[in-house]
């Protein structure tokens, strides 16, 4: 039996079939979140900066979990079968978390490329640069 379009076995075989599993690219730019934002099902925005950096600039509705803190929250916090895009300032540290999410069963984590910079750029202005 083959699965419906958008409903691929995970690492099985369907009917006589292996599929392969459709992944999310590992990183979103900031107009797609912006227009994910704007959804009634935006996915979780993680912000794995340091408290000061938070408090110099942030996106409201934001879980704030230092990078460091990442492992010892993320399961008890995120849920691994929900949409998550992890933030920082440039794009660097979340791609990190990204591959260790994904690594842990977290399978729609994405980071935001170009971080809070990028969003201050090209979405919001009066979020501050530093």
């Amino acid at each position: 039996m083959r699965p419906e379009r958008g409903n691929l076995c995970r690492n099985a075989v369907c009917g006589r079939r292996a599929y392969a599993v459709k992944m999310l690219p590992y990183e979103l730019s900031v107009a797609e979140l912006a227009a994910l934002r704007r959804d009634e099902k935006s996915p979780v925005v993680v912000d794995v900066r340091e408290p000061w950096e938070i408090a110099t600039a942030s996106l409201p509705g934001t879980v704030n979990m230092p990078m460091g803190d990442v492992p010892a929250r993320a399961h008890q916090e995120l849920d691994p079968e929900a949409a998550v895009v992890v933030m920082c300032h440039h794009g660097a540290r979340s791609l990190s978390v990204t591959n260790w999410l994904r690594q842990q069963g977290f399978d729609k984590a994405q980071s935001l490329a170009g971080g809070i910079d990028q969003w201050s750029l090209e979405i919001d202005g009066s979020v501050p640069r530093y």
